[in-house]
């Protein structure tokens, strides 16, 4: 199985377009240690030729264009895509936007939860991808589904199942408390797996903790791609960048005691990676001391183009 990872960094990328805090400021001065990155998706092949997409980014056009695996082939048809399916995780607008992106009669399977697509379904802007050509299907969540696109078998199955988090920013409820109205299916993770090798991954690009039963689930994975949106829960804070916490967003902290690096020491997993990284986290800096505390707990931060064989 093949895994890339396409963007590696939270909503807005690294730099964001809009953001002069010290991190994206060094990233757009190209200053030694400090990688661009697009926003958050990865892809999945158990041949190298047919593709999954976990999530859409805003960035998938230039993603694309930048992976020549999810080219048109050479000798095939006048339009033509590897894409064979998209997995959604949530409805954030960072990774759902992205699917705009692939209109123009394109068949290919969409998978989500029932909330997440509830939302899609909602907007009918998302309807320039035909729907007599761009299958929306339900994943139900702990119950291995075979994914399918394009009426091919993928060669992967995908678990779903749902992770603590908080429903997209724009989807928030005010009136119901400190949930913002948060149900079942608003945030899932992902078990992908090569039937016929065994070989399985985990993604989850957003999560609030690490609970008993996420902790249960995960203990000896032999890969994790796991969310390092912020290396401390305060730090957009600290940086002047915006008035929220990490907790307030839905995302763990990297470090800490109750952080994502504590929580997984115990887990005995194989391969730790940390995806979707916000442009505030100092992790992003190679030669930073947070970067060095986190690959010194065994974790890697993923970077666009990174590739994984299992």
């Amino acid at each position: 199985m093949l895994i890339k990872v396409l963007g590696s960094a939270a909503g807005g990328g690294f730099p964001q377009w809009n953001c002069n805090g010290r991190m994206s400021s060094s990233a757009r001065l190209r200053k030694p240690g400090f990688k661009a990155r697009t926003q958050s998706s990865l892809a999945a092949s158990s041949n190298g030729k047919d593709w999954v997409l976990l999530n859409a980014s805003p960035d998938l056009r230039q993603q694309i264009n930048e992976t020549a695996e999810l080219w048109p082939a050479a000798d095939g048809p006048r339009r033509d895509s590897p894409i064979r399916a998209v997995i959604l995780t949530n409805g954030d607008v960072d990774h759902i936007i992205g699917l705009i992106n692939l209109r123009e009669g394109q068949p290919f399977s969409l998978y989500a939860s029932d909330r997440v697509l509830a939302t899609v379904n909602a907007n009918s802007v998302f309807n320039v991808l035909n729907p007599e050509k761009v299958k929306r299907i339900e994943l139900a969540l702990d119950k291995p589904t075979a994914l399918k696109g394009a009426d091919m078998d993928l060669g992967l199955t995908v678990e779903a199942f749902d992770v603590p988090g908080k429903v997209a920013l724009y989807l928030e409820d005010s009136s119901k408390g400190d949930s913002f109205g948060t149900e079942t299916g608003d945030t899932i993770g992902l078990k992908v797996t090569e039937p016929s090798t065994g070989k399985s991954f985990f993604y989850i690009p957003g999560c609030a903790a690490v609970d008993a039963r996420l902790a249960a689930r995960l203990k000896g994975a032999e890969l994790v791609l796991f969310d390092g949106t912020l290396y401390t829960d305060d730090e957009m804070l600290s940086q002047g960048l915006m008035p929220k916490t990490g907790h307030r967003m839905g995302h763990i902290s990297m470090s800490g005691p109750d952080g994502s690096i504590a929580a997984f020491d115990s887990l005995d997993v194989a391969r730790k990676v940390f995806v979707h990284i916000n442009n505030s986290n100092p992790a992003l800096n190679d030669n930073s001391p947070e970067r060095k505390a986190v690959e010194g707990a065994g974790w890697v931060v993923s970077y666009d183009g990174m590739e994984i064989s299992l």
